[in-house]
């Protein structure tokens, strides 16, 4: 590629190159939310796992769709700082540090911990769904934070 050559630095849709994949990773969504993990707390890992992304795209969907869910503003204003604040109960708080522990990767987390206070509060196919869901909001956010310009 020579100087002259124009460079195409549009970004890739997905769900025209790769729709069958897209379609997959959709209904993966709706096979979780088979096993009723509770919504409240589905919304609040989606939003920290998009905040701490950096995912414009999703914080705005994920905020929206918790709202509509009754989720109040106080909570979602706060939810960034959610270990500093007492809005959030023991179960939300243990689905949060979940979240940022697989979220931001770090091979010198102990999970053993983290596991033992999900336990308290979730059963181990709810922990199982969780972390799937979080799994899933870093894939998606990954995915819509490529096609930032």
């Amino acid at each position: 590629m020579d100087a002259t050559t124009p460079v195409n630095t549009a970004p890739v849709k997905f769900e025209q190159e790769i729709p069958n994949v897209v379609q997959a990773l959709q209904q993966v969504h709706k096979v979780m939310g088979g096993y009723d993990l509770d919504h409240a707390v589905g919304n609040l890992v989606h939003i920290r796992a998009s905040q701490i992304n950096g995912c414009a795209h999703c914080i705005k969907m994920h905020v929206k769709e918790a709202r509509e869910a009754g989720e109040t503003n106080d909570r979602l204003d706060r939810l960034v700082v959610w270990r500093h604040v007492n809005d959030f109960n023991d179960r939300e708080k243990a689905a949060l540090a979940w979240t940022e522990a697989l979220t931001y990767l770090n091979d010198e987390r102990n999970l053993g911990p983290l596991r033992a206070e999900l336990r308290q509060h979730f059963s181990d196919k709810e922990i199982s769904v969780l972390t799937a869901e979080v799994a899933m909001i870093n894939m998606w956010n990954r995915m819509a934070i490529s096609r930032n310009e």
